[in-house]
């Protein structure tokens, strides 16, 4: 669907206004949104899981560990596909959230992937200006990744920070010099950012983010210990399907969580860089900022 079409649906969720700017300015923020108790919900389970993260000594199938993590003081980069590890996480993410999604892709929603982040003052747990398309190209531009703040996120807390209209600039490449997937940007391609425009999405537990996968986006270091949790679900609309193999899919990849399957596939001419062959499996945005491996 093109985004004329969309915004002439009626809104589910959010105000038209929202979802005007989202077209606008290639993303859109909506504070407080979630209700306390889903949030009350989802930091549970997430404590949950990072105390059983204590007996994890690497990264691995869940989990996607800081250097420093350990039993004593575990630091989780990313746990990994939430969806599949709890029904808490999938329900949230079939709820109000893929109301969300529809506003901004259309009644027929597919679902894509999960994750939820984690910063620790590390002092380096930036995440290096990058979109999100090129990590799995789709026949269409509209997937989109809709982040929750499960907690107060502010300036010291490294929030989201994206760049307006960039989701309607070039695709970069997110391979180095030496042919090697680093998921960012060259510095070179970085220096010709309009930083000055920059927007960081800021707001109290229990408010959303929504970036189309064309977006420039990331994220600054955290300037206090705090942890910062960030649930991301990502989405598409139904006539959007993909061609490289999924980073990381459970069962829940290509779910129609909204309206109806599409027997048309909708195609944008402009092309889209591949990415590296992901069917032996992935690890993280961060392993490959960091170049680990």
């Amino acid at each position: 669907m093109t985004p004329e079409q969309i915004l002439a649906e009626p809104p589910r969720v959010l105000t038209q206004e929202q979802r005007e700017s989202y077209f606008e300015r290639g993303y859109v923020g909506a504070e407080s949104l979630i209700s306390q108790d889903w949030i009350d919900r989802l930091n549970e389970v997430t404590a949950f899981f990072v105390e059983r993260s204590r007996t994890v000594s690497k990264s691995g199938e869940d989990y996607d560990v800081a250097d420093d993590h350990g039993r004593d003081s575990p630091k989780i980069r990313r746990i990994k596909m939430p969806d599949r590890l709890h029904e808490t996480y999938w329900e949230f993410a079939t709820g109000l959230i893929a109301d969300v999604a529809a506003d901004l892709v259309g009644p027929d929603v597919v679902f894509h992937h999960s994750k939820l982040n984690f910063k620790w003052d590390a002092g380096s747990d930036d995440v290096k200006w990058h979109q999100d398309i090129q990590f799995y190209p789709h026949t269409n531009y509209s997937p989109l990744t809709i982040g929750t703040y499960l907690a107060d996120t502010g300036m010291d807390d490294g929030p989201l920070m994206a760049l307006p209209g960039s989701h309607d600039g070039p695709l970069f490449d997110q391979y180095d010099e030496k042919g090697g997937w680093v998921g960012c940007l060259s510095a070179e391609d970085a220096a010709t950012l309009d930083v000055g425009s920059v927007e960081y999405l800021t707001g109290p537990a229990g408010s959303i983010t929504a970036h189309n996968c064309r977006t420039v986006h990331g994220s600054p270091p955290t300037a206090r210990p705090s942890g910062r949790p960030l649930l991301l679900n990502a989405y598409a609309s139904a006539d959007a399907f993909p061609y490289t193999a999924h980073p990381q899919p459970t069962r829940n990849t290509g779910k129609v969580i909204r309206g109806k399957p599409a027997r048309w596939a909708h195609h944008d001419p402009r092309p889209c860089l591949i990415p590296p062959d992901w069917s032996g499996g992935y690890e993280s945005i961060f392993a490959a900022q960091d170049e680990e491996g």
